[in-house]
């Protein structure tokens, strides 16, 4: 009798191992504060070569690049979609210093030291420049829920939403003047170049993504469609528009960010149920692929490294925090909130994601590129997560922390703690507890909040202005 292993059931045992342990250590992990990639990377560790030999990923694998390019594409996607115009339009200075001065310098700071540091070419040091001023929706998530951010919340999820595309171009432009590339940029090469890059990708995402509403609109009003079943939707126009957009040349990855950018700006209901289911699948696929990295390549930044590679990672650390202090020095932000931009940047998958993109290229020396950028990730991880540990332990422990009392709440979060809605009920402000538990939880409930309301999370808008709810209250939401 055969025992092997196929690597169908393989990869379905470590898509189950991901979305099981994710799901039974989301509640630690969110209390603690240490990073869920941590936890990944080690599970990673303890499945390959050198824990239980159960997974061993090489940079050629037909698995890592199939994920890899999903979760890119999903990332782009799910940022998109993230984007709040109305967020967008009151923080635009602050946008532009972010993207301009902050992650275009970090990238141009980055490349020169790349260059002249680890000798690299011109091109390349372009490429890893790019990649390692990339910021890390993952591993920033944990820092975005904390109560305390403050101003510094929409400024990091601006800058996660929009960096990525910023520096994509960046990255396939450069791919595209390496010596291996097999084409010249001369001035023929470099218009069809910024056609394919700039024109082909964003328009096939916005034609897919225009399609996509109208057919669902259109199916909306003549047999209706299952609200879980638009999040499935979601996902197919993510993968349509990708595939659109290759089958012309163009680049899928951006043609994915402007078919998100294109539901969000047409389709408010889609985005909604999209960030309900779509998020969740897109952070799995993230921490799947950290799975995948974990088990031994990411590995081969320590294994690899040198002095020069370790001064060069801790550059790079130092100098994220330098270039955004100068940033952000003329903004309207306070000292800590700068700081807080400032230092947690950390580099993570999308780093990862962005310079793997040569690597499946087969372009010269893209393997060292690689192994440079996991030493700084994997230093960042630790840097970034362990600050992460630190501020949530003094928050809760430290001189002065009492529970007794709590911040006050504020339009920045998106969380409210019970004993913050009995501090605002006591001081007699407008209140509405308001019930959005889908209809069945609501039918089979045994226990209702006193004197809630009952708002339907498929036209809650629609319920509060039958209800007549003041628009000047507090409405405080809850599903559980």
């Amino acid at each position: 009798m055969d025992l092997s292993v196929s690597p169908l059931v393989l990869s379905l045992a470590l898509v189950g191992i991901v979305i099981v342990i994710a799901a039974l250590l989301s509640g630690l992990v969110e209390r603690s504060g240490v990073p869920q990639v941590a936890i990944f990377l080690a599970l990673g560790a303890a499945l390959g070569p050198a824990g239980l030999g159960a997974l061993d990923v090489e940079l050629a694998s037909p698995l890592l690049q199939a994920v890899a390019t999903l979760s890119l594409a999903l990332i782009l996607f799910t940022d998109a979609l993230g984007l709040d115009r109305k967020d967008l339009r009151r923080h635009s200075r602050l946008a532009l210093r972010l993207l301009g001065p902050g992650t275009l310098l970090s990238a141009a700071l980055f490349g020169a030291l790349a260059w002249k540091g680890l000798g690299l070419s011109a091109p390349s040091a372009a490429i890893l420049g790019a990649a390692l001023a990339s910021t890390d929706p993952v591993l920033l998530k944990g820092l975005l829920r904390r109560p305390d951010l403050g101003p510094a919340r929409p400024a990091l999820r601006l800058e996660s939403g929009l960096n990525d595309v910023v520096l994509l171009p960046i990255v396939l432009v450069a791919m595209t003047l390496l010596p291996s590339s097999g084409t010249p940029l001369d001035g023929r090469g470099g218009a069809r170049l910024a056609l394919e890059l700039f024109l082909l990708g964003p328009g096939a995402g916005v034609a897919v993504g225009l399609v996509a509403i109208a057919t669902l609109d259109l199916v909306r009003r003549r047999v209706g469609v299952r609200r879980d079943y638009e999040s499935l939707y979601s996902l197919g126009v993510c993968f349509a528009a990708f595939a659109a957009a290759e089958s012309v040349h163009g680049s899928g990855f951006l043609a994915a960010f402007a078919a998100g950018l294109t539901i969000a700006a047409f389709d408010v209901e889609l985005c909604d149920c999209f960030r309900e289911y779509g998020e969740t699948t897109a952070e799995l696929a993230l921490l799947l692929t950290f799975v995948l990295l974990g088990s031994s390549l990411i590995w081969s930044g320590l294994a690899g490294a040198d002095l020069r590679s370790f001064a060069f990672a801790g550059l790079v650390l130092i100098g994220r925090p330098l270039v955004y202090f100068v940033a952000l020095s003329g903004s309207r932000l306070d000292r800590r909130s700068r700081w807080m931009i400032a230092w947690f940047g950390p580099r993570g998958l999308s780093t990862l994601l962005l310079v793997l993109l040569p690597v499946f290229a087969g372009a010269a020396g893209a393997g060292e590129l690689f192994r440079v950028a996991c030493l700084v990730v994997l230093l960042s991880v630790l840097l970034h997560g362990g600050a992460l540990v630190w501020m949530g332990r003094t928050r809760s422990a430290g001189p002065g922390a009492s529970p007794a009392s709590p911040d006050p709440p504020s339009a920045e979060r998106d969380e409210i703690r019970v004993d913050e809605l009995r501090a605002l009920l006591t001081e007699g402000a407008p209140v509405v507890v308001a019930d959005v538990r889908k209809q069945e939880a609501w039918d089979e409930a045994e226990r209702i909040a006193e004197g809630a309301r009952r708002l339907s999370p498929e036209h809650p808008v629609d319920d509060a202005r039958i209800l007549g709810l003041p628009s000047d209250a507090w409405i405080i939401l809850y599903c559980t």
